[in-house]
């Protein structure tokens, strides 16, 4: 059990972090008041499975084991970001992963709240359909789109 917990406990945090630096994205980036409030509704949503969950969130916390965690380090994958694009990109499609292992893992756990990860789930689908085009408009207009500064 200890195994399903830190599985649940890592990816309630990689969605809800996910979920922070979009909406950080939407906010500042995009100014889009509608994005910020899903994306949040989205990041709350996610927070009150963890609540709901059959198991104490100090039992989530017990479980955690940073130290041998063999997935902790810094990834070859992962590559610099280019501008808020880049960033909201990486970011979007952590959520969805980890959205994902929520719905299946939990299913060990609670049905119904598994059924919760997929609404959530589909609901990011549809603020990534919204928000990508509006930063894809953005990737020409200087470092937050993703253009580097040259020296002069």
């Amino acid at each position: 059990m200890k195994q399903i917990l830190r599985i649940l406990d890592a990816n309630f945090n990689r969605s809800r972090e996910g979920l922070r630096v979009c909406e950080e994205i939407t906010r500042f980036v995009l100014e889009d008041k509608v994005l910020t409030r899903d994306l949040k509704r989205v990041r709350h949503a996610v927070s009150g499975c963890v609540q709901k969950m059959p198991v104490p969130v100090s039992e989530l916390l017990s479980a955690r084991d940073v130290r041998s965690d063999v997935g902790k380090e810094p990834s070859v994958l992962e590559k610099p970001r280019e501008g808020a694009f880049g960033l909201f990109a990486a970011n979007i499609g952590r959520v969805k992963e980890s959205l994902r292992v929520l719905e299946e893992v939990s299913k060990l756990i609670d049905r119904n709240i598994s059924d919760t990860f997929k609404k959530v789930r589909f609901d990011v689908y549809s603020i990534e359909k919204r928000t990508l085009p509006k930063l894809e408009a953005l990737r020409h207009h200087g470092p937050l789109g993703g253009k580097r500064k040259t020296a002069s």
